[in-house]
């Protein structure tokens, strides 16, 4: 028997268990461990809550569950309740699949003033992460700034911008629902350092901007290249493009809505002015290079805001005891080989890129690396084990069981027309078991 922890309850740790499955069948026992009392990760508290059909895929997890193989330990901290030495010293195979929680730094001046928000608290926030429930944004600001041209950055400005009834079917969390219909905010600027051709946005996700009530893409068609040269770009690009084109020259057409959403192309913020809140924002021009690279043209100028949402990537949070690559915000692996034994997938292999559907190979190239170093397994206690351990400890832990009854509780109190209303509090995850 084949003995395999994965910490983390994400994507990434759900495709490998189903990779194990398949690959060694019976001969493997499976514990998914997540600090939360409920899983999914991403899925849970990272897609947009507008976005329930990419919620959808945790019934694909749901399945790996079924088995007596797999199972969720959840309400467990790595690093607190149980090291990853231990953890090291109980299975063949330790995956770290923990993602990339953490907001990238905002490295220039002014970024500690109040307002200043990391899109992981933001999105945490609208999310019902227990860890952003109480972050208050400032959303009597007229204008916000969010930094970055990527989904994430599309997805914060989509809900600052939505009316209630827009959000009528998500599982946007209440808080947020009550604080978003409070909203002042009467424009939204992207800033990208560099052009419509780099911009990281997907087609689909764009095109979602042009079809708000209240709101309307704003785009200065002196940013864009020659038409012609769109032919070079791959085809999920040049539709992107073509969604910023049709904004610039349907602009006429959506005067009457309130809420501007500008795209401020070849932008370097650099920085942040106020007193102890946000009130403006320098801003660089930038070119860019032959090699496509940004760079400060030295005119610079001042943007209005009260809010500014960072949105510039993300990295996974170091582990006592595993090799780290500071530069790239992840674990240091080779093919996702850390340590004998220590494994790394999803955005903590290779930092947060891809797509949620990225993570099923990644998850069953690592399956194929364990079993090509551990073989046959069946020299540690595995799970067994670990019960024993937290036992000792007083470690209170969830199952995947008593997930479905918190998962009862949240679709029991959802208000009229959502899935769910999910609970920010752990306590309440724990007591919504009982």
């Amino acid at each position: 028997m084949r003995h395999i922890a994965i910490i983390g309850s994400g994507p990434a740790g759900y495709y490998s268990a189903e990779a194990a499955q398949k690959k060694f069948g019976e001969e493997v026992a499976v514990d998914i461990i997540d600090r939360l009392p409920v899983p999914f990760g991403l899925i849970r508290t990272g897609v947009a809550p507008d976005h329930q059909s990419i919620k959808a895929v945790s019934r694909r997890y749901e399945k790996t569950n079924l088995g007596d193989n797999v199972r969720f330990v959840g309400n467990v901290t790595v690093g607190e309740d149980v090291s990853i030495a231990e953890l090291q010293d109980l299975y063949d195979a330790v995956v770290l699949a923990t993602g990339a929680p953490n907001d990238r730094a905002l490295d220039i001046p002014g970024s500690d003033l109040k307002g200043v928000i990391g899109s992981a608290a933001f999105v945490g926030w609208y999310n019902g992460h227990p860890d952003f429930k109480d972050l208050d944004p400032p959303l009597d600001a007229k204008s916000v700034a969010i930094i970055g041209n990527g989904n994430v950055a599309l997805d914060v400005a989509r809900i600052l911008a939505k009316t209630e009834d827009e959000f009528a079917g998500s599982d946007i969390v209440g808080h947020a629902l009550d604080g978003l219909k409070q909203s002042k905010v009467e424009k939204i600027t992207f800033l990208g350092r560099r052009g419509p051709h780099q911009i990281a946005m997907t087609p689909k996700e764009l095109g979602e901007l042009g079809q708000l009530e209240r709101a309307r893409p704003v785009v200065d068609g002196e940013d864009f290249p020659d038409p012609g040269d769109d032919a070079m770009l791959e085809p999920g690009m040049r539709k992107s493009v073509t969604h910023l084109r049709n904004f610039q020259s349907e602009a006429a057409d959506a005067q009457h809505k309130p809420i501007e959403i500008v795209f401020d192309f070849f932008a370097m913020p650099v920085e942040i002015r106020g007193d102890d809140t946000v009130e403006k924002l320098i801003v660089e021009r930038t070119e860019l290079d032959k090699d496509l690279r940004s760079t400060g043209t030295g005119e610079r100028y001042e943007l209005e805001c009260q809010m500014v949402i960072s949105c510039i990537g993300y990295r996974t949070p170091p582990i006592e005891g595993v090799p780290y690559e500071h530069g790239r915000g992840r674990f240091a692996n080779t093919d996702g080989r850390i340590l004998p034994g220590l494994y790394c997938v999803g955005w903590a292999r290779r930092g947060p890129s891809g797509t949620i559907g990225t993570n099923k190979p990644d998850g069953f190239a690592i399956v194929d690396a364990i079993a090509e170093d551990i073989g046959a397994g069946g020299r540690k206690a595995g799970r067994a084990a670990l019960d024993r351990l937290f036992a000792e400890r007083g470690v209170e832990t969830v199952t995947f069981r008593d997930w479905k009854k918190i998962e009862e509780a949240e679709i029991a109190r959802a208000r009229e027309g959502s899935p769910r209303e999910k609970f920010t509090d752990i306590a309440d995850m724990i007591a919504a078991r009982d």
